[in-house]
């Protein structure tokens, strides 16, 4: 395993984005599918999967999940990290819907550790809801990405650990940009960067034009960078994205440059101290 390898996570579509922002914004399982395909087959070793119904609208239809799941496996390995964030408006038991039925359960799903301001909208995530998701994770084997939208989660971590309900090596996503939330600037990314437990990895998730800026500053600092659009549907200000590949390759090319190869599934699971087992 070559420990400097960059794992890029692509996040193909997330609860807010529409076609109206970018034509290409998938809706569809099949259309999730066909950007995770090119994603991965660009350098993508994660796939941060939400659902959509075909009229656009956030879905965490487990059945909508299994189908994507189904279409992307049958032509790539990869790492498919569900999202327990959904949209604003879904319930505990909806967000954590697609974690309790799918099976087998997925290898990784987003864990956020805090209320935090979402643009015009309050993401609700209070302590018993953040601990009742780390035991279903727990039960499940699945291993917990730690959103971090404020640099008080990253005391959250601490807590949770403590009580054993996130075991060591931790990995972290840093998502910087939100309005309401930390800003997409260098020194915020240092701050959280400072507070890392020892052994952890660590993603970070710019939004919008902090995008690029902050995913290259990981690849520089030994981080990885995850990219899609649910997080930016622009390829440089004022030309959409065609796709998410595009944003994929892009971040692959830089990191070529910098010496730091792509790491395949494997090595992201290897990375990651992510237990092999079956998907089937």
């Amino acid at each position: 395993m070559n420990r400097n390898a960059l794992i890029i996570t692509c996040s193909p579509v997330g609860a807010e984005v529409m076609k109206t922002d970018n034509p290409a914004v998938p809706y569809t399982p099949a259309e999730i599918a066909a950007e995770a395909i090119a994603a991965v087959k660009a350098g993508a070793s994660i796939v941060h999967l939400h659902a959509r119904e075909d009229d656009g609208s956030p879905s965490q239809d487990p059945a909508r999940f299994a189908e994507a799941i189904r279409l992307i496996r049958r032509d790539v390995d990869v790492i498919i990290q569900i999202s327990t964030g959904g949209a604003v408006s879904a319930t505990p038991d909806e967000r954590l819907q697609p974690v309790r039925d799918l099976a087998p359960a997925p290898e990784m799903a987003s864990l956020t550790l805090g209320t935090v301001n979402f643009g015009a909208d309050v993401f609700w995530n209070p302590p018993d809801l953040i601990e009742t998701f780390a035991r279903e994770f727990l039960e499940r084997g699945i291993k917990p990405e730690l959103e971090i939208f404020e640099s008080g989660m990253m005391t959250t971590a601490q807590r949770l650990a403590k009580k054993g309900l996130i075991a060591s090596p931790l990995h972290f996503d840093f998502v910087l940009g939100v309005p309401g939330a930390l800003s997409g600037t260098p020194e915020n990314l240092m701050h959280l960067y400072a507070q890392l437990p020892a052994g952890s990895t660590w993603t970070v998730a710019g939004i919008g034009a902090a995008e690029l800026k902050l995913g290259t500053l990981a690849i520089a600092m030994g981080g990885h960078v995850r990219v899609g659009f649910e997080d930016n549907v622009f390829y440089r200000k004022g030309e959409l994205a065609t796709s998410n590949a595009q944003l994929v390759s892009r971040i692959a090319r830089i990191a070529a440059e910098l010496d730091r190869p792509i790491a395949t599934p494997d090595e992201a699971r290897a990375l990651l101290s992510m237990p092999q087992r079956s998907l089937t």
